[in-house]
């Protein structure tokens, strides 16, 4: 069978999501970046700006200015790594051109306009587009996600959250009135942009919450579970950041809904997640980590079962930066070209 060959923009190239892309597209077997664009090193080589990429055809792609009509003339698909807000305009022009598009930002997760205003302070300026826009979390929507034009890529705390979730609620183990998310990430999750914040010397050696008690991927989560359990969930959402570069733990909290064995829930998850390659339940007893799931597009989940207070707890593990962001938006573009999901993205852990 002949692979087709995709050409793909990148707009955001210099931010790490960015970074990510341009590193699983180097190698990729199919889906080729022909354009990518920062308005701030436009003119240089890519290798210039990722050395890493030097020695790759990649790398001597020539970064550009972002330009609609140019993005249109070249690609069949474009992927946006920008910030919410500037996505929205973005989408709009490449879609009018026939341009399917791939949302890293969360300006199409939302399906009303109204709760993305609420969270994001920003009125949206694509309400149409809501409607058909996909949430591109494949373990739950791959027929929809092969079918689309426009892809709204999961945040990342998201997908380490639902993807814990996902049996739980859908096979009515646990109630769904007292969810607790307490999850962690690492400093990349923050973007790349210089703030004091996220400084070395503010991260090292500390570990602290924060965006409590309303971060904005709250409501992403509530409408993707609210949908699995088939009722209007509120859950307790908590970040906190890691002194780490990459990676995301999600220990989630739920109460029993009705009398299981450790072993039966296990057996739940084990067969909910036997037809998902990159969905790795754990053997009993061995909990996830983040160096074995760093730079690849594995979530790794496993059931912790407290008997004393009626609790199932779920870990839930993922490289941010690849499952959570760059690595899903090419998953996403796999199934949208008619490629096999995982091409492109078997990567072993990286190395510590």
């Amino acid at each position: 069978m002949q692979i087709p060959q995709v050409k793909a923009g990148l707009v955001g190239v210099t931010g790490y999501t960015g970074m990510e892309l341009a590193r699983i597209a180097a190698s990729h077997p199919a889906i080729k970046l022909v354009a990518v664009t920062s308005r701030a090193e436009a003119g240089r080589p890519l290798h210039e700006i990722y050395p890493f990429l030097q020695g790759f055809e990649l790398g001597d792609l020539v970064i550009s200015d972002s330009n609609p009509d140019e993005l249109a003339k070249k690609c069949d698909v474009v992927f946006l790594a920008v910030p919410h807000g500037t996505a929205m305009e973005m989408t709009g022009q490449l879609r009018a051109r026939g341009v399917k598009v791939i949302d890293l930002s969360a300006d199409f997760r939302l399906r009303d306009a109204a709760t993305y205003t609420q969270w994001y302070k920003v009125e949206h300026q694509q309400p149409a587009c809501l409607a058909e826009a996909v949430y591109g979390l494949p373990e739950l929507y791959a027929e929809s996600i092969r079918k689309a034009s426009l892809i709204a890529n999961p945040g990342c705390y998201p997908t380490a959250s639902i993807l814990g979730l996902y049996p739980a609620l859908k096979h009515k183990l646990v109630e769904t009135g007292d969810i607790v998310i307490d999850a962690k990430s690492g400093t990349t999750g923050a973007g790349r942009k210089p703030g004091v914040p996220t400084l070395f010397c503010e991260v090292q050696d500390s570990f602290r919450a924060y965006g409590l008690p309303g971060h904005r991927h709250t409501p992403e989560i509530e409408q993707e579970l609210s949908a699995i359990a088939g009722e209007g969930l509120i859950i307790s959402f908590n970040p906190h950041l890691l002194p780490v570069n990459r990676g995301i733990l999600a220990t989630i909290y739920t109460r029993l809904a009705k009398k299981i064995s450790l072993e039966e829930a296990h057996e739940v998850y084990t067969k909910a997640y036997a037809p998902h390659k990159f969905v790795r339940v754990l053997p009993l007893g061995r909990l996830p980590e983040l160096r074995s799931v760093r730079g690849t597009m594995f979530c790794d989940i496993n059931l912790v079962l407290d008997p004393r207070t009626g609790r199932l707890i779920i870990i839930s593990a993922i490289d941010n930066l690849c499952r959570g962001a760059s690595g899903q938006a090419m998953a996403n573009a796999n199934l949208m070209f008619g490629l096999p999901l995982d091409a492109g993205l078997n990567f072993a852990p990286l190395a510590p």
